[in-house]
């Protein structure tokens, strides 16, 4: 398979993108959820689900400022694998995003786009306003990165498109059940479809609520040709699994993915 890529101004990434919330126990389950991932994800099991990706051609890794996931990412670029860290920095306040803006760049960060516990505090939507937004994309911008947004409120991208700051691209949640989202799917397909940026779908799963035949079909045929999606992993097995129903959803033939069994199914 040949895996499409994207722009986001002059970084190149692949359609799919290595979210990290697995691999720091951000389940958006349960508590207990969180602490098995926290105990499982060793360094090496996520080298090991990066890697594999990398296999196939993902070259980009979405998550916060994390020195753990910068080391992973620098060892693997050592060995030759190109791997874009696309961060996003929290921090409720402009002053706050700035601190971590300074880490991304000393940590060769990409593509810097500042956290919805910024971004959604801070938006006006009734004046197109993100309150601080100018100085932090102008710092961004200076220490040469690209900048963009990680919100959970489509209106941030309308409200933002309309006012032409220096945005290039946003992290928005986008699956079939509207898990995490304001407003109907409909509405934040529409949303996604009528901007021009190139925006990374996020929670395309809805955090493991819906399976990847379903999942992954709906939010890949829904979006435009510039756009990509960001996907968890908790192991290699998952990623050969939805990659293999990802190169039938791009290739436009369907793959016949074997199903979860269990005693009540030997009837079918």
């Amino acid at each position: 398979m040949k895996l499409p890529s994207t722009k986001i101004d002059d970084v190149e990434i692949s359609k799919i993108v290595c979210g990290t919330n697995p691999f720091f126990g951000f389940s958006h389950f349960t508590r207990s959820r969180d602490i098995w991932m926290q105990q499982y994800f060793t360094d090496e099991r996520i080298r090991e689900v990066i890697e594999r990706l990398n296999d196939y051609g993902v070259n980009a890794i979405l998550g916060g400022t994390a020195e753990r996931t910068y080391e992973i990412i620098r060892g693997l670029g050592k060995e030759g694998r190109e791997i874009h860290f696309i961060c996003t920095p929290g921090g409720s306040t402009a002053e706050e995003v700035k601190k971590g803006v300074r880490w991304c760049a000393d940590h060769d960060v990409r593509i810097c786009m500042p956290h919805q516990m910024y971004t959604d505090h801070n938006l006006v939507s009734s004046r197109d306003d993100l309150l601080g937004y100018d100085e932090i994309a102008e710092m961004i911008r200076s220490l040469g990165m690209v900048p963009g947004l990680s919100t959970h409120r489509p209106e941030t991208i309308t409200s933002m498109d309309r006012s032409g700051r220096d945005v290039e691209t946003y992290v928005l949640p986008y699956n079939s059940m509207g898990f995490l989202s304001n407003v109907e799917v409909e509405w934040v397909r529409k949303v996604i479809n009528e901007s021009e940026k190139p925006i990374i779908s996020i929670k395309p799963l809805a955090a493991g609520r819906i399976t990847p035949e379903v999942g992954l079909p709906f939010v890949l045929r829904s979006i435009k040709e510039k756009d990509a999606v960001a996907i968890g992993f908790s192991n290699v097995l998952e990623v050969d699994e939805d990659m293999e129903i990802i190169s039938g959803i791009i290739s436009d033939q369907r793959r016949e993915i074997p199903l979860a069994t269990s005693r009540s199914k030997s009837i079918f």
